[in-house]
């Protein structure tokens, strides 16, 4: 049996979420984790080398807060850190395209940039191959179906990865992890959304590989980002 941990990057500068001229806390470059998605990350890590002695392999998309993430998990763990793969299907999905213009303000307020995206994500699930929202690096546009069936190839490899006995860590961002869980476990595509709004950043999910497929045993855990001081939880 294989295992499979998933975690969200730790929070992100809002470069990373199409606010174009963002200037909050970039000490780890545009699009990357900010300090306080920073010590998430190596919270994370700190979290996960109290559980198992290793992981076999790792894996990240392309995007700096999820390699910096990646890497902060890995950090903490002294020996037999394999060496990081980069898969960009685990990339999240273009969020300048389907956010639009967002403002700084926008973003600071939460609820007004979350129901901006809400609205973009709806009309691109609903659009099926009839829309396909630019990809951040002025790449081939991408679908919605072309979205899912990126995931779950990305997740095929994983899978791959965990095999019999193997221990796989994988880094990506809420809407790609949430993507693959509703699709084990048949939630429909109109409110999958919902799923990647709970999620915490550098919050842990756990995946278990046998002959029957792949089931998930744990999803979105954060205790280790919180206490009743308020801790670092943060969810953008």
């Amino acid at each position: 049996m294989g295992v499979i941990y998933l975690v969200r990057h730790g929070q992100a500068n809002a470069l990373a979420y199409g606010i174009a001229d963002a200037t909050d806390d970039l000490s780890n470059g545009p699009g990357g984790l900010t300090t306080a998605g920073a010590t998430q990350a190596a919270l994370s890590g700190g979290f996960l080398a109290g559980q198992i002695d290793a992981f076999t392999a790792a894996a990240s998309g392309d995007l700096p807060r999820q390699q910096q993430t990646l890497s902060g998990v890995l950090g903490a763990f002294d020996t037999d850190r394999p060496q990081p793969h980069v898969d960009p299907g685990w990339n999240e999905y273009s969020l300048p395209a389907l956010v639009g213009e967002a403002t700084p303000e926008m973003y600071r307020d939460g609820r007004s940039y979350q129901e901006q995206l809400d609205k973009g994500l709806a009309a691109w699930i609903a659009a099926g191959e009839h829309d396909a929202a630019p990809a951040l690096d002025g790449g081939p546009a991408e679908s919605y179906p072309q979205f899912k069936a990126r995931v779950s190839d990305a997740a095929a490899r994983a899978t791959e990865l965990a095999g019999s006995g193997q221990t796989v860590l994988v880094v990506s961002s809420a809407g790609t992890i949430t993507q693959w869980i509703a699709q084990l476990w048949g939630i429909p595509d109109d409110t999958w959304p919902a799923m990647a709004r709970t999620m915490v950043n550098a919050s842990i999910s756990k995946l278990i590989v046998g002959r029957s497929g792949t089931s998930v045993v744990s999803f979105n855990e954060h205790g280790h980002l919180s206490d009743r001081d308020g801790g670092i939880a943060t969810f953008r």
